[in-house]
């Protein structure tokens, strides 16, 4: 168990906001400590308990990290491979022990999260929470009007119908296009199977963005730590979606 420290100090040292600003928060009621009120002067352990601020996680926690990863074609999304695959998690360098924060098929490349942050991965992946995921997808052919509002209307699969969040093509080329959707839940080969259930058979897939989380400058294989203020978007994008 690590020492407890003011609840004030804790906020301050994640770098989300001075310590003044900490304390009017307190003040106001915005702070909760395991889901029960604080007063200024209470303490927490940074380890051990949960601080939120309206309801969303704040991380102060300095032993948790999260790293946003462009995840190549053939990388597997898991911490470990029994075969000797690459993972995601040999393409981060820390000394933490990580895991991915759901999953990306091995034949689509993009942004995946990788971190040892429970309570995100929980938010990341759960439904109930309504953080999106966007892809880019190469397919066969140009959707229809009525093809784009079937993804967002629902697809009935094998397991079960499916649905986007929105889905639009941002580019014609050809006999192929290129067709954005927005999803809050990952089934495996999800959106391969909405399209492929419209007609139009993926060619490639691309995650370009993780709730308000994107970065053009990151190359497959490449990854970069996510700072306190991005993780605070991130789980603030999907807040509304679980209350």
């Amino acid at each position: 168990m690590a020492e407890r420290v003011r609840i004030q100090k804790a906020i301050a040292n994640a770098g989300l906001m001075s310590r003044r600003a900490a304390e009017e928060a307190i003040s106001a009621h915005r702070i909760r400590l395991n889901d029960d009120p604080v007063r200024l002067g209470d303490r927490v352990d940074v380890e051990e308990d949960l601080l939120t601020i309206d309801g969303i996680p704040i991380p102060v926690n300095p032993g948790l990290e999260t790293y946003l990863l462009y995840k190549p074609v053939d990388v597997i999304s898991s911490s470990s491979d029994t075969h000797g695959r690459q993972t995601v998690v040999d393409l981060v360098a820390s000394d933490k022990r990580l895991y991915p924060v759901g999953r990306l098929d091995a034949d689509s490349e993009g942004l995946i999260l990788v971190s040892n942050d429970g309570e995100l991965t929980n938010r990341v992946t759960h439904p109930r929470y309504g953080i999106t995921k966007t892809y880019v997808a190469l397919v066969e052919g140009v959707p229809s009007g009525r093809g784009l509002r079937r993804l967002t209307e629902g697809v009935e699969l094998d397991d079960g119908p499916a649905r986007a969040s929105k889905a639009r093509v941002i580019e014609r080329q050809d006999a192929r296009s290129l067709v954005e959707i927005v999803m809050t839940e990952g089934r495996n080969r999800e959106v391969r199977r909405m399209l492929a259930g419209i007609g139009h058979e993926v060619i490639s897939l691309v995650r370009t963005a993780i709730g308000p989380l994107t970065d053009r400058a990151l190359k497959p294989g490449e990854s970069r730590l996510l700072s306190s203020e991005e993780i605070s978007r991130l789980l603030a994008s999907g807040v509304t979606s679980a209350t």
